[in-house]
């Protein structure tokens, strides 16, 4: 089978503007950032002489909408980019920058214009914190949004029909393996005891990946006086919120209390198996997700990985895991390990496939490059075209 490329589409209610754009996940490689580029279609006679803009911005919302008072809204626009689509003020040629965009203009037509942005080296990923069962309205959140609309100028009020609003997502996928094993060892000394306690913590790998089990090497050799008890594993979820306030929210997504014990002057060493999945955490208030678009399932928030010369302030939420070792000798003790939680490198080539889509019925023309293009329907009304790339396309 040719391969397909999936081209998503929204349409302004007054049919003015539509967008068009190859994909909605943006890569943050950390030493670049996947361009945003699409194509907008315009109307000419319901433009009425207007222009036509399009929008890239992030906002981090810490707050919900109905919070707003006073004029003054919970959000702060982290970067905001506005560019004229129409009328022309670059050659379409010089905003072309994909063979996808060179297939769509050549099939949508004389009133398709290209557009093409690059995001700053300093932003934050997607992510949202989980709103509770009973929370309305918009959540603490980073955000990535394109928008086109018409109007005089770019600084009018937007008119909401005549105007597009399409979420997308930057993410980030795991580093080349470091072969780093991650350990952590320390010794506590009690009062009257002569010899101390010596923890050891390891894990197999300092990245995992979404979905896999976390296992955790535990070595304690007690030569104390004391008796251990209640060891109990976990894994904690450290949220910074670093833009407006430093607060710190740290949440226990995956847990194993055990009975295990270690009498004074004998020895343990075991492995311990962690599920840090969201579907053992449904409906917990506060913890970090990965930024979603409608109706699409998600999972706990990826690790942040930030460059030194980036400021932390500018990065809205600041993600970060660890493995947490405590037990009870007199008191508590504990010692931790952190760790990455990220998805996995695709392959090259091999986007991941799109998702709660059915087929919609759709006519088409009579020419081969019409033939081997198929509407398709996704939950949030934003319709896809699938383009296969075989020769009768690029051509």
């Amino acid at each position: 089978m040719s391969p397909k490329h999936v081209v998503f589409k929204k349409v302004s209610r007054d049919k003015s503007v539509a967008v068009y754009m190859a994909k909605r996940d943006f890569v943050d490689h950390c030493d670049f950032v996947d361009p945003v580029d699409g194509v907008i279609v315009i109307d000419p006679v319901q433009l009425k002489g207007k222009k036509v803009y399009v929008m890239l911005s992030c906002t981090f919302r810490y707050g919900r909408q109905d919070m707003d008072v006073m004029g003054v809204a919970f959000r702060r626009d982290l970067f905001l980019v506005t560019r004229q689509v129409y009328p022309e003020l670059q050659d379409k040629e010089k905003l072309t920058h994909t063979k996808i965009q060179q297939k769509l203009l050549r099939k949508l037509g004389d009133n398709a214009f290209p557009f093409f942005f690059e995001f700053p080296d300093n932003l934050p990923c997607s992510v949202a914190l989980q709103p509770g069962p009973s929370d309305v309205g918009k959540k603490c959140a980073v955000e990535f949004e394109v928008k086109a609309f018409c109007g005089e100028n770019q600084d009018e009020k937007i008119d909401k029909q005549s105007a597009v609003r399409l979420t997308i997502r930057k993410i980030q996928f795991s580093p080349d393996d470091s072969k780093v094993f991650p350990v952590a060892e320390t010794t506590f000394e009690f009062l009257m005891s002569e010899k101390p306690l010596h923890v050891k913590l390891s894990l197999p790998k300092e990245t995992f990946y979404h979905g896999e089990p976390v296992r955790v090497n535990v070595e304690i050799t007690n030569s104390s006086s004391r008796n251990i008890k209640d060891i109990s594993v976990s894994v904690e979820q450290v949220t910074n919120v670093v833009l407006y306030s430093n607060d710190k929210y740290v949440k226990s997504v995956a847990k194993e209390e055990t009975s295990d014990s270690v009498p004074s002057g004998t020895s343990l060493k075991k492995e311990y198996t962690l599920l840090p999945f969201l579907a053992h955490n449904k409906d917990r208030r506060g913890l970090a997700l990965d930024g979603r678009l409608k109706h699409e399932d998600t999972n706990l928030a990826s690790s942040s990985i930030v460059k030194q010369e980036v400021l932390k302030e500018v990065q809205g939420m600041l993600i970060s895991y660890k493995v947490v070792l405590k037990m009870i000798a007199s008191g508590e003790v504990s010692l931790e390990l952190p760790f990455r939680l990220m998805h996995p490198k695709p392959e090259p080539g091999n986007p991941p496939p799109p998702t709660h889509t059915h087929t919609h019925s759709s006519s088409t023309g009579n020419t081969p490059e019409d033939e081997l293009i198929s509407l398709l329907c996704i939950a949030d009304c934003t319709e896809l075209f699938i383009i296969s790339t075989t020769s009768c396309i690029t051509s």
